[in-house]
């Protein structure tokens, strides 16, 4: 497998898409997973020169020997009785599928949504219906649209969604495109039980992977080994599942907030450490990239 991480590791510290990208080859990575989870209305990529833009991110990709292999689409809860919020949220959701058009990306994730006091059967159809008004763009873009299992920790209780491994087979089953698949957080699944049998439940349909860790309490997105995860179980399902994506890591929240100075030389001209959280970053993307090799690597697995 190759591996990948997501352009949301340096959300807190640069501002544009490409000056992340530099940070993630900085680290050592070469294939994107690009985060488009806070689109706002105002954003160049929801403008009429969005393409303009999205030429620039490639072509800084580009001359870095970088390749965008997987994406995270717009953020948001399809089933919320807002119609305008709803109305953005499956605007900005085509547009992040026309940009993976446009960089040659194969797989988006789109979250499911959720609306408390729905059953099971209606929870199924309300959310098909969602996903349904995005099959033309789909299809005219070439390009994949995954679901993804969470838990009850980030849900709340008392809501139906995709927890296992089994109901979301049956959710992609239902929904019925042959452009619709599955993404496997590995994370997400912690906080709810054993992985191996729900990932080979997904079997064919497992199509990407978000790889994090946590104590199984919190969606705390940290560094592999810095929870509670069992590797060695998730790494012999996707053996054993035969899965081929990228290991595609979401760790971004080991990346810490920070108050955006910069460096600056006092009057004495001396230069003064304003910046001490990014520092530390940088390290921690190339522990986090050191990390996901070493695990690849006992198994056999790696690949540049």
């Amino acid at each position: 497998m190759k591996i990948a991480t997501t352009t949301a590791d340096f959300n807190f510290y640069v501002n544009t898409y490409e000056d992340r990208i530099k940070e993630l080859h900085r680290a050592g990575f070469r294939y994107i997973d690009l985060n488009m989870y806070s689109f706002t209305p105002n954003c160049v990529y929801m403008q009429d020169n969005w393409k303009d833009a999205v030429y620039r991110l490639k072509t800084v990709a580009d001359e870095l020997g970088m390749t965008f292999v997987q994406a995270h689409s717009q953020g948001g809860n399809p089933l919320w009785k807002d119609p305008e919020r709803v109305d953005f949220l499956l605007k900005a959701t085509i547009r992040s599928i026309e940009i993976c058009e446009l960089l040659g990306i194969k797989n988006t994730v789109v979250h499911a949504g959720c609306r408390r006091g729905l059953s099971r059967e209606e929870w199924f159809a309300e959310n098909k219906a969602f996903y349904q008004k995005l099959f033309p763009a789909m299809e005219r873009c070439g390009v994949n649209v995954l679901c993804e299992n969470s838990s009850e920790q980030n849900i709340g209780k008392g809501c139906y969604y995709l927890y296992s491994g089994k109901d979301m087979r049956e959710f992609i089953d239902y929904v019925g495109h042959p452009q619709f698949g599955g993404c496997w957080d590995t994370g997400h699944a912690n906080m709810v039980g054993p992985q191996y049998g729900e990932i080979l439940a997904l079997g064919d349909k497992l199509w990407a992977i978000h790889y994090n860790d946590n104590r199984g309490e919190r969606d705390d997105h940290v560094v592999p080994f810095l929870g509670t995860v069992n590797h060695d179980e998730i790494m012999t399902a996707l053996t054993d599942v035969g899965f081929r994506g990228y290991f595609t890591l979401e760790c971004d929240s080991s990346l810490l907030k920070y108050n955006k100075r910069r460096h600056f030389r006092d009057e004495s001209g001396d230069l003064k450490l304003r910046n001490p959280e990014l520092f530390m970053q940088r390290h921690i993307e190339a522990l986090l990239y050191d990390a996901a090799k070493w695990i690849l690597q006992s198994y056999g697995l790696f690949e540049e």
